[in-house]
């Protein structure tokens, strides 16, 4: 089984872009961008998290793109997106690209729904103060993240008790510069302990599996040290826009707790939504249940077009 490609057929298979573009981040990183549906359509942004991809968000792309303008990236060294030429990796640089992205595909003043899962949602959050989110963010939703004590609480390692003992073993094992190898079912069985729920079907951990494989070692191992030290608890005032907080409660990765204490902290949260058995992946996991609430923020905060042209809310 190849370990640096995606799925091919099926829901989980990217679908071809309308059109694909570079956007240039401040430091002169450059991110890959796709963008797929009418042009014209109202804009959703997806930000895919730690060691995944645009292909990560095949099944929101291909649901939302008939009536959406859906633009996806890969984030710095994800992808087809090159690595950062100046490190260490910082949340500071997941601002700076979404920025880019938004700048390279939002017409000024054009507003979107953000979506952001993982690593995705913490660049939201770390993007929240900056000039060309609040001119382009919409509404926002948070899919499977959190803003703090992210290693503290992690529960992959289930037999040790919580602790400082806990927390070295998980970053040990998060920050592992070893190679994850070809896509095998010994792995698939790891990655779904880890990072799905116990029910996630075949294909989906075939999907998860493919993806987060490709994931140069050096990316993977670059990206945990700022998930190590990240605390965006504050940033979460800067969110004064609608935001929506979805999590998996068999989440190992970043239990369901990140979730209520997001939702409590924000200003204007527009719901939590917790989706039972599942586990972090939730796009692949629940692509239904993912897709609604971006259709929801869509119809609720984005302009539409009617036959005639005139713009609705």
């Amino acid at each position: 089984m190849s370990r640096t490609t995606h799925m091919t057929t099926g829901p989980f298979a990217p679908p071809v872009a309308a059109r694909e573009l570079t956007a240039v981040s401040a430091d002169g990183s450059r991110l890959h961008v796709e963008v797929h549906g009418p042009e014209d359509a109202p804009a959703v942004v997806l930000s895919h998290g730690w060691t995944c991809s645009t292909a990560f968000w095949a099944a929101q792309i291909r649901a939302l793109a008939d009536g959406h303008r859906v633009i996806v990236y890969d984030q710095r060294g994800h992808g087809r997106s090159p690595a950062a030429a100046r490190l260490p990796y910082t949340a500071d640089m997941l601002a700076d690209d979404l920025e880019a992205v938004l700048d390279a595909t939002l017409a000024p003043g054009e507003r979107a729904v953000l979506v952001g899962h993982s690593m995705g949602g913490m660049t939201m959050m770390a993007a929240a103060a900056r000039p060309g989110f609040k001119e382009h963010a919409a509404a926002v939703l948070l899919c499977s993240t959190g803003s703090s004590r992210l290693v503290a609480e992690a529960t992959v390692v289930p037999l040790l008790l919580a602790g400082a003992l806990r927390t070295r073993v998980t970053q040990a094992i998060l920050g592992s510069k070893a190679p994850l190898g070809p896509v095998t079912p010994l792995g698939k069985r790891v990655l779904r302990f880890a990072t799905m729920g116990p029910g996630a079907a075949p294909d989906k951990v075939e999907a998860c599996a493919r993806i987060v494989h490709a994931c140069p070692r050096a990316v993977r191992h670059g990206w945990s040290h700022v998930l190590k030290t990240l605390d965006m608890d504050a940033a979460l005032g800067e969110l004064t826009l609608p935001v929506a907080v979805l999590g998996g409660t068999a989440d190992r990765l970043t239990p369901v707790v990140h979730a209520r204490r997001i939702a409590a902290a924000l200003p204007d949260c527009a719901g939590l939504t917790e989706l039972p058995g599942l586990g972090h992946m939730t796009p692949i996991e629940a692509p239904e249940a993912v897709t609604g609430k971006i259709r929801e923020l869509a119809a609720d905060h984005l302009e539409y077009r009617t036959e005639k042209g005139a713009d609705v809310a």
